[in-house]
């Protein structure tokens, strides 16, 4: 998949609502953000992520596809959790990706996902063992390139705003949501050039 047809109208209207933000666009317009459409292992990878840094992510995905091939559904499924944890993974996230595995492979994977909106894929999937508002932000994203998703779960975006609109001062979620009202509906296209002030390598799920 390519980047969503909406992104450059997205750049338009942020750039004219926020000047901050279209500065930021000038500085990281490229690469933009191409969601993979692939939902089951997107959540895999997003609970690897969860509350660890990128690099330890990254190494730990690493030794899943050294182990697995492809990672996927359908291979967690082949291999046990002692394996997965032999990855790096704690025994909870060995659960939690098991369990996605299943459910995936048990009927989630025959669901057109690209029909949903936002509140039927999030009502779906949190009833998930270990996946919660974060974890679907992330599938929102990264698989679905949904064009208003404002994770307000993920630290990082809270630090890049505060770094970018309160000079690294800590706020208020309140506040970092008031901030991001002039960029809807856009908020995934301002999410991920804000990540890129903090990490100009872009992270994907």
């Amino acid at each position: 998949m390519g980047s969503p047809e909406f992104w450059l109208d997205a750049i338009e209207h942020l750039s004219s609502s926020d000047p901050r933000m279209g500065d930021i666009i000038t500085q990281y317009r490229e690469p933009r953000l191409k969601p993979n459409g692939n939902v089951g292992r997107t959540l895999i990878k997003a609970v690897v992520g969860q509350q660890i840094s990128v690099q330890a992510a990254d190494a730990v995905w690493s030794r899943m596809t050294d182990l697995l091939g492809q990672v996927t559904p359908q291979s967690v499924l082949q291999v046990e959790i002692g394996d997965l944890r032999g990855c790096g993974l704690s025994m909870r996230k060995s659960e939690y990706i098991t369990g996605i595995a299943k459910e995936w492979c048990g009927g989630l994977k025959e669901v057109d996902w690209s029909t949903l909106n936002e509140p039927q894929v999030k009502d779906a999937l949190m009833k998930i063992r270990g996946v919660g508002p974060w974890t679907v932000d992330m599938a929102l994203i990264f698989s679905l390139g949904l064009p208003d998703i404002f994770p307000t779960g993920d630290v990082g975006l809270l630090r890049a705003v505060e770094k970018n609109y309160a000079g690294g001062e800590r706020l208020p979620l309140e506040d970092v949501i008031s901030i991001s009202e002039p960029w809807r509906p856009y908020r995934t296209v301002a999410t991920w050039y804000l990540w890129r002030t903090i990490d100009p390598e872009p992270v994907n799920y």
